[in-house]
Order: C-alpha cells, then sequence, then structure tokens
C-alpha cells in the first residue's frame, strides 16, 4: 500500500480534497475546516473520529452528494465541486459506490432488483447487467436470495446486498459509511472481511468509522477527524497495526524490544557467559543463585 501523506496531486492519486471547508451556517462552527487529502487508488483508507467530527460530511463532499463552501473535491479527473448537477448525478453512478449503514434497501424490491437498480439508472445493456449481479451475488455468497425480499433477510444479508448493489457499476471508488454499524459483531467481521477482499482486488475504499478496532483491521491508513479537522494521518504496517520503529530504536527503558515469541532478531546473539561456557542446548548456563546479572 502507499505510504504517507499526500498534500501534493501525484500521479497515483485517485481522491484529492485541497483546503476543502463546509459550513451550513455561517454562524456556527465548520463542520469540515480547512481539510487537505488525498488518496491513491487502490488504498484503503478510514476516516476516525467521534459523531459529530465532521467524517460523514467529508465523505458526502467525496460523493458529491453535498458541495463545499470553499475547496476543490477531484475524483480522478473530475472536479466533482463544479459539477452541475445532472454531471454529478452521472458522476455518482459511474465512478462512486457508496454503503450505508442501514443498509437503504428498497423494501418492495427483490434482493436482484435492487442490486439491478445502478445499473439500469446509469444505462447499462439488461442482459449485462443481469450478469454482472448475478456474478457479485454469488461472490458476496448471497445468490441463493436473489428473489427475496428485504424484509426476509438478515442485517448481515442486507448488507452483502448493499455492497453488491454498490459495486453493480464497477466504481471507481468504494464509500462505506459505518458499514458494520447495523449489525452484530460477528457479523460485522463478515463484513468488515468482504471489504478486505475487495480492497485486495484491487478496489479503492474509504470507509468511516468511530471505531478504531474496525479501522485499524481492515484498512492500511487511518486519518483521525475532530472538530471538522484532520488530526492524524498514520500508515499501517500489514495487519493493521502501526509501523514497527526503524532498526536502531530503543524501547522505553533503553533495550532493544524482545520478539513475542522469545526468538532472536537476526545479528542478535545471546549474552555470553562469565567463563565462555554454555549450558545444555546452546544456552547460557544461569548462575546457581538463580539471580540475573
Amino acid at each position: 500500500m502507499p505510504a504517507g501523506r499526500r498534500y501534493g496531486r501525484s500521479v497515483d492519486t485517485l481522491v484529492q480534497l485541497e483546503n476543502v471547508t463546509k459550513r451550513y451556517d455561517n454562524g456556527a462552527a465548520p463542520a469540515v475546516d480547512n481539510v487537505s487529502l488525498a488518496v491513491a487508488a487502490g488504498e484503503a483508507v478510514a476516516i476516525m473520529g467521534p459523531s459529530g467530527s465532521g467524517k460523514s460530511t467529508l465523505l458526502n463532499l467525496i460523493a458529491g452528494m453535498d458541495r463545499p463552501t470553499s475547496g476543490a473535491v477531484r475524483v480522478g479527473e473530475e472536479r466533482v465541486d463544479l459539477l452541475s448537477e445532472t454531471a454529478v448525478a452521472r458522476f455518482r453512478r459511474r465512478q462512486v459506490g457508496m454503503i450505508f449503514q442501514f443498509f437503504n434497501l428498497l423494501d418492495d424490491m427483490t434482493v436482484m432488483d435492487n442490486v439491478l437498480l445502478p445499473a439500469q439508472l446509469a444505462g447499462t445493456r439488461t442482459a449485462a447487467a443481469r450478469q454482472r449481479a448475478a456474478e457479485l451475488l454469488t461472490t458476496l455468497r448471497i445468490a441463493h436470495r436473489a428473489d427475496a425480499y428485504p424484509a426476509r433477510l438478515s442485517g448481515g444479508e442486507r448488507q452483502r446486498v448493499a455492497i453488491a448493489r454498490a459495486l453493480i457499476n464497477r466504481p471507481t471508488v468504494l464509500l462505506a459509511d459505518e458499514p458494520t454499524g447495523a449489525v452484530d459483531r460477528a457479523t460485522g467481521d463478515e463484513i468488515g472481511a468482504l471489504l478486505l477482499e475487495l480492497n485486495a482486488a484491487g478496489q479503492t475504499l474509504i470507509l468511516v468509522t468511530h471505531n478504531p478496532d474496525l479501522a485499524t483491521r481492515y484498512a492500511h491508513r487511518v486519518v483521525e477527524i475532530a472538530d471538522g479537522r484532520v488530526t492524524s494521518d498514520t500508515v499501517l504496517a500489514a495487519g493493521g497495526r502501526p509501523p514497527e520503529p526503524p532498526d536502531g530504536k530503543l524501547a522505553a527503558g533503553g533495550r532493544p524490544p524482545e520478539p513475542p515469541d522469545g526468538k532472536l532478531a537476526a545479528g542478535r546473539r545471546p549474552p555470553e557467559p562469565p567463563d565462555g561456557k554454555l549450558a545444555a542446548g546452546g544456552r547460557p548456563a544461569v548462575p546457581p543463585d538463580g539471580a540475573l546479572r
């Protein structure tokens, strides 16, 4: 995954916000306050913060569902904040997939019809759209429910349908707003694993959450936001943890950190006993009194 902050536009930048501010009321504090942020193609980025911090507003600005008071929003080659209403609707259909916390499925339409709807709005041929929908439902392990109505589905099944719907038009970027917030922990883990699989296949993902565990498990970079401002931007190591300190840095207490399994890192050797002799097994002999020197 690409590392580091990107405030300038680079060749791999897919989503770019430049000094973006959003005010809903001139007398109130801005919901988003002078945010600059870039996301590269193929990244999985979590935007994390408490309720009211501005993270969902940021997602809406990227999707063109809202317009900034000032600043620029770019996705691919589109200057989203300058698009007309007709053009921004076309942009969303073709380039953005949205996953919502509460699914937003249409109750009077079957699973298949819910998934097909964005393709129909985009003018995709019926045969091609149905083939794509069938493939997605199979991949997401929900094909056996294609003719069911949302009211008959579990929360996890509904979110799988919502993911299929978000992917039907092969979006440039997938935006997920608290995608596990309305399901139990086990189902949330399944949804998170699906998002990981999609990102591993090359899908750019921007995930909004207030849950730090979700952010670090299912993204490779965490952007924290508070009071409408970015407060930190951290690239995580593989496996969803902050990267280890560079070689040579000491842990607290002035000693190199020990690996959890007790094995020695390359280039490190056990201390030599005073007389140079090793005990059985190749380890330094323990002093008779058991005291460590």
